[in-house]
């Protein structure tokens, strides 16, 4: 219940970042899935007007920064 009281309270106020080592079709069993009557309406709080950004892991045998990887430089940092 507490994700479900922040979501709601950030809901259209601000944004939220989600990072996570499942896909977010595996989201649903991880909030409990059928046997949580809260595991709907959480992820209509994250599904709804989200973006999601897919990170491809990289090899660990090749010696490559996540700059190279995606073509970043020292110019674009923030």
């Amino acid at each position: 219940t507490d994700i479900f009281e922040l979501l709601h309270r950030r809901r259209k106020r601000s944004s939220t970042i989600f990072c996570s080592q499942y896909t977010k079709e595996g989201w649903y069993e991880q909030l409990g899935g059928d046997a949580s009557p809260l595991a709907d309406a959480i992820l209509d709080r994250i599904v709804h007007d989200g973006y999601v950004i897919n990170i491809v892991p990289i090899d660990p045998s090749k010696d490559l920064s996540m700059r190279e990887v995606y073509g970043l430089s020292e110019t674009d940092r923030m």
